[in-house]
């Protein structure tokens, strides 16, 4: 039970890699707030977090609204004390050629991951623990990887990149981690049903991935908690693959496993 009492707040916690994190804090002790825009799935995440005898809470609310987010915050800083770790990984996406991308488009996957990230991390800040609070920020691949039909991700998530980095660099002297996880195919997830919706879809990716093989939830999960443990306590302003070996092979792998859609 090493995160005992530890209070960890997850943003876009609800579902997929996001709830995967909520779920192993909690199995190991930890207090955990999820948020999310739908109240119906903040209130199913919740049930099924404490269906064991965990402590968890939940928040409707939107990330690109910093109010809601700081309400949120203080919330859990009244019940609870300071927030020890804190995952920003509210994302939206879609497959579109960037000649057809409305700017509407491009600008709501912009404020969901980039803005919504700076948001959270912001909202978030003097609720922090200080020293030894670690945040994580959930990106992707396409961020170094200019990616067809992704235009719109590919700049959120470089934003985020740097969002972390430049965090990192303000926020060690109060003792302060952030870092990043960018997760390659995961399954059960959203992102990878939008991504490969055919069975020839699902085998040209898996066949992308030096490990031959989609990640798990937990697999991710687990690294999480690695960054926030004592045994990462010299780590900050990092942006970790967890992908298989997937992003060695560069835009073309991504290029290869999206046209066989």
């Amino acid at each position: 039970m090493k995160f005992r009492d530890k209070v960890v707040f997850v943003a876009g916690g609800t579902s997929g890699i996001n709830l995967g994190i909520a779920e192993s804090f909690l199995a190991e002790g930890a207090r955990v707030v999820v948020l999310s825009r739908n109240q119906d799935k903040v209130d199913a995440a919740v049930a099924g977090l404490t269906s064991e005898g965990g402590e968890a809470m939940g928040f409707a609310a939107d990330v690109r609204d910093f109010d809601a987010l700081s309400a949120s915050m203080a919330a859990t800083a009244a019940r609870w004390g300071a927030i020890d770790v804190l995952i920003s990984g509210a994302a939206g996406n879609f497959v579109a050629p960037a000649a057809e991308l409305s700017a509407n488009a491009f600008k709501t996957v912009i404020d969901i991951d980039l803005l919504g990230c700076f948001n959270v991390m912001r909202a978030a800040h003097e609720y922090l623990r200080k020293p030894g609070a670690s945040v994580i920020n959930i990106t992707a691949p396409q961020s170094w990887l200019p990616t067809p039909m992704q235009i719109h991700a590919c700049a959120a998530k470089a934003g985020i990149d740097q969002v972390t980095r430049t965090a990192a660099m303000e926020w060690g002297g109060a003792g302060i981690r952030v870092n990043a996880i960018a997760p390659g195919p995961i399954e059960d997830t959203e992102g990878m049903r939008r991504l490969a919706p055919t069975a020839a879809a699902e085998k040209a990716w898996k066949e992308s991935v030096p490990l031959g093989r989609y990640g798990t939830r937990n697999e991710i999960a687990r690294v999480a908690q690695w960054l926030c443990c004592d045994e990462a306590a010299y780590i900050t302003g990092v942006v970790l693959p967890v992908d298989g070996g997937w992003s060695l092979g560069g835009s073309s792998a991504m290029t290869m496993a999206l046209s066989a859609r």
